[in-house]
């Protein structure tokens, strides 16, 4: 998801208090109580088992309002924690490879050509969103294509199951559990039969490979047969994809970046200068502050072909990997909103500068710039 200074640890550079660290004989004139010294530290409470787990899952929904019936059929195809589900947990490609190794794998030749077919198939459609949300058609063409290869992988895992195994693992148990509940909900509302709620390890779901709580936010029927159908109708495939970025804050006509070339000296001097981005998820963290194109330029930044970084450009942040590099605009942050990952969000910002048929670019005054894909 780049590469620069590490987060400075809140608290890590600081030292004791002068007196404990210089005064050996510092509080030695009054010992602490002996019921104080004695008494062991708190004990983390121990795991409830997964039957346990199921249990206290089934009471809660119940009484979150889920009918009974949905309840006890949801959970009754939940026996054991699925270990498949916890192993993709800790490695996922887009935290574990590096920004330009994701991007080799990722961005092939054939994906491409896909996301181009997909694109002319679908143009008439993909328009007629995008002007209605707002959102570039060709954004959502590489969304579509990165999260589901354009329609023809959706997952296979059972998503209560996945769920309830992430929600009962330690690690993001908070979040899981509030993702196992609105998939409940899901099935509670009708939208789709348990048997078809299959989806990837992490319980996203469908085409669009919204997590339970996103889709009940974010999916719509654009199609207007009264479901919200993410895994086979195109139309609210392609729509749910543009409300979730509108959603997340996507302006019209703005577009989400572009490649840049920084020398070894430009680089030395941005990750000496240039502070970075404060936020929740690490992606953010490990990006800079946005500046004027005008500040960039200066600092020795200049486009992917070599020619002069224009300095009426939008305001713009920069992600870099290893050895590429890449200003990125406010649109940028709602690529992440989908998945907190800089190898994500370059890859669907590039697929999209790829997948707009040559034609098109040609009638464009002011074509997109499209970015070297490895």
């Amino acid at each position: 998801m780049m590469s620069m200074p590490a987060a400075r640890t809140v608290g890590a550079a600081q030292d004791p208090p002068a007196a404990a660290a210089q005064d050996p004989s510092a509080g030695a004139a009054q010992d602490p109580p002996a019921a104080a010294a004695q008494e062991p530290p708190a004990e983390k409470p121990a795991r409830p088992s997964f039957t346990e787990f199921l249990a206290s899952i089934h009471e809660e929904a119940l009484v979150r309002g889920i009918r009974p019936e949905v309840v006890d059929a949801a959970l009754a195809t939940v026996e054991e924690p699925l270990p498949v589900v916890i192993e993709r947990d800790r490695s996922q490609a887009e935290t574990v490879l590096p920004l330009e190794r994701y991007l080799s794998r990722r961005l092939t030749t054939r994906l491409v050509a896909s996301a181009r077919e997909g694109f002319v198939k679908q143009r008439s459609l993909l328009e007629k969103i995008g002007a209605h949300y707002g959102v570039a058609p060709e954004i959502i063409v590489a969304i579509w294509g990165l999260e589901s290869n354009f329609g023809r992988f959706t997952g296979v895992r059972p998503t209560i199951a996945a769920l309830a195994t992430l929600a009962w693992d330690e690690r993001r148990s908070a979040l899981f559990r509030g993702e196992l509940f609105a998939a409940l909900e899901i099935l509670n509302r009708g939208d789709v039969e348990l048997s078809d709620m299959r989806g990837s390890w992490a319980g996203a779901m469908g085409q669009a490979q919204f997590m339970p709580s996103s889709y009940l936010k974010f999916a719509e029927d654009f199609d207007g047969d009264g479901r919200r159908d993410i895994w086979s109708s195109s139309a609210d495939v392609f729509a749910s994809i543009a409300n979730y970025l509108k959603g997340h804050g996507w302006t019209t006509g703005q577009d989400w970046g572009r490649e840049v070339r920084v020398s070894e000296e430009a680089a030395g001097k941005i990750s000496a200068t240039i502070a970075h981005r404060e936020g929740p998820c690490k992606a953010i963290r490990d990006m800079t502050v946005a500046l004027p194109a005008k500040e960039w330029r200066q600092l020795g930044v200049r486009l992917a072909n070599g020619a002069p970084l224009p300095a009426d450009g939008p305001d713009a942040a920069m992600v870099s990997g290893a050895s590429r590099h890449f200003l990125v605009y406010q649109n940028y942050d709602a690529l992440l909103d989908y998945n907190c990952s800089h190898a994500y969000a370059v890859s669907v910002g590039l697929l999209a500068d790829r997948s707009v048929p040559p034609r098109r670019v040609a009638a464009d005054p002011q074509p997109r710039k499209a970015s070297t894909v490895e």
